[in-house]
């Protein structure tokens, strides 16, 4: 059971976090309205689309479900590890995500429809990126298992079980982490369009250059 939870996880965690919710809101909000962090609702909709032999949007969708996909399989090509452990290669990940999503707010300026792909892409690749931490799985693009992890916990607090209280609350932060982001993203676009996207696109690239700065001078964040 995890005690203690160390400082980088949490403000990574959370950094994340916000990041996908307000990519994901602004791809909501925008001509393509369709999800980029998560699969479940647009497997749905793939369904649907299936069902009404809709094939520009069961190519579309499709296309989208593999583009997260792609993003999780170059995750584990360039991390390959299911723990997450710094000293790897995070920043390279991390720098290839931003890149990712500023490609995307260019398509996404021209109304592409290419900018929905590289978006989900890029979430599928941080999403796989986190992985686990002392056997805890952490995601940041979705808050689906998180909420059920979340209430399972709350339940069993309730019947008087012992709960990972630290587990609980890094939970939470990614919570209202991916809520925040989304919030922010709803506002950046509503004001400036797809401009919006150059935040989550600042964010990432901001973390990939403290990750950068940060491994290469604490020891305990070196590759063994």
């Amino acid at each position: 059971m995890i005690t203690k939870l160390p400082l980088w996880i949490l403000i990574g965690g959370a950094v994340l976090a916000f990041s996908a919710g307000c990519v994901n809101i602004i791809a909501l909000s925008g001509f393509t309205n369709l999800s980029v962090s998560h699969v479940t609702g647009n497997v749905s909709l793939f369904s649907s689309a299936i069902a009404r032999f809709d094939w520009p949007a069961i190519f579309f969708i499709g296309a989208s479900l593999l583009s997260f996909l792609a993003g999780s399989i170059l995750s584990g090509y360039l991390i390959g590890q299911r723990s997450l452990k710094l000293g790897r290669r995070y920043g390279l990940a991390l720098f290839i995500e931003a890149s990712l999503l500023f490609c995307s707010f260019l398509l996404f300026f021209q109304h592409d429809y290419l900018g929905q792909l590289l978006a989900a892409m890029a979430c599928g690749l941080q999403n796989s990126m986190v992985a686990t931490y002392s056997g805890a799985v952490i995601r940041t693009t979705h808050l689906t298992g998180l909420t059920s992890d979340m209430g399972a916990a709350i339940g069993n607090w309730l019947a008087g079980r012992p709960v990972n209280k630290m587990m609980l609350g890094f939970q939470t932060i990614i919570w209202y982490s991916f809520c925040g982001g989304g919030v922010v993203g709803a506002f950046g676009y509503f004001a400036l369009g797809y401009t919006a996207m150059l935040i989550p696109v600042g964010i990432v690239l901001a973390a990939a250059l403290v990750y950068q700065i940060t491994s290469n001078r604490l020891p305990e964040m070196r590759e063994e």
